[in-house]
Formats: structure tokens, sequence, C-alpha cells
């Protein structure tokens, strides 16, 4: 399982103190500019990351085609932009029908562990967006498993190139 690291930004205390010496930031505004900077030297940084998603619905799409699913899933096949996040939701509570539904398949759940992690972490920044006017995932239509990652692939690649 891949491991989620939390990188911090590469930018030093160092760069900011040289800055603010030789220069003439001596003043209240240029030590508010180092307290600042050095504090967000060590915030973590919130880059998304979809592309490890999509390798992992690219595996997906290899391991569904050597094994036997029988299942319909709401599928969000065309969803509004404005309805992005809700779509994504939806796309991962029906990932977890599909790991209770086939516990067996251990290279299936691994993957599909790791898109949820991924997605949900690549989420968090949206966390308190409000999207009004989608359907809910129950109205949305079943379709079975190969056209529901084909929708999935899709939306994660709107939130990639966004």
């Amino acid at each position: 399982m891949r491991i989620l690291k939390t990188y911090l930004r590469s930018t030093s205390i160092q760069c900011y103190l040289c800055l603010l010496l030789h220069c003439h930031f001596l003043t209240e505004a240029g030590i508010h500019v180092f307290i600042l900077g050095s504090i967000s030297a060590g915030l973590p940084k919130t880059e998304a990351k979809w592309e490890f998603v999509i390798k992992d619905l690219e595996k997906i799409d290899k391991i569904i085609q050597s094994i036997h699913i029988d299942t319909t899933l709401y599928t969000e096949s065309d969803a509004h932009p404005g309805c992005k996040v809700t779509a994504m939701n939806c796309f991962l509570l029906e990932l977890r029908v599909v790991l209770l539904e086939f516990s067996h398949a251990n290279l299936l759940n691994e993957t599909i562990h790791n898109i949820i992690i991924q997605a949900n972490s690549n989420l968090s920044s949206n966390a308190n967006i409000t999207e009004t006017g989608c359907k809910e995932c129950e109205e949305l239509e079943e379709k079975n498993i190969k056209e529901f990652f084909q929708s999935f692939l899709h939306i994660v690649q709107i939130f990639h190139n966004s």
C-alpha cells in the first residue's frame, strides 16, 4: 500500500533571514514578513495527487478483465462541473460497496483502498464546498462495473485537470 507522505515546502528559514538582513526590512513590517514566511515554511503542502488515483484506476481496469464481477453500481456518467465533489463522494461510497462484495479479491481490494485514501486526501481541500442541485447517489443510473470505473476515471481527470 502506498504510504501517504506530507511534503514540506522547500522554502527555508535561512532564505528569509538572509533577505531580512540584506534588505532594509528591519522595520515592523519586515519582521512580520519574516515571521509569516518562517511559519509558512513548516506548513504541509496541499498539492493534489490525482495522478496516483488515475494509475490505480488503470490497474483496476486490468484486474476486472481477469476476474468475473457481475454487479451494478450507482454511476454518475455525466456530472455537471458544479457537482463534481458530490459525484466523487458517490463514487467513493460505491467503492466501499465493491470492497464489501468482493472481499476475496485481494489485489482489487488493496488498489481500491489506495484510491479511497488518495481521493479523500485530495478532496480534503474541497471539504467546505456545498453543491446544490446535484443528484443523490441513489438517483444515479446503475451501470456495470466496467462502465462505473470508466466514469470514475472521467471524474478523476476533471479534478486532475482543474
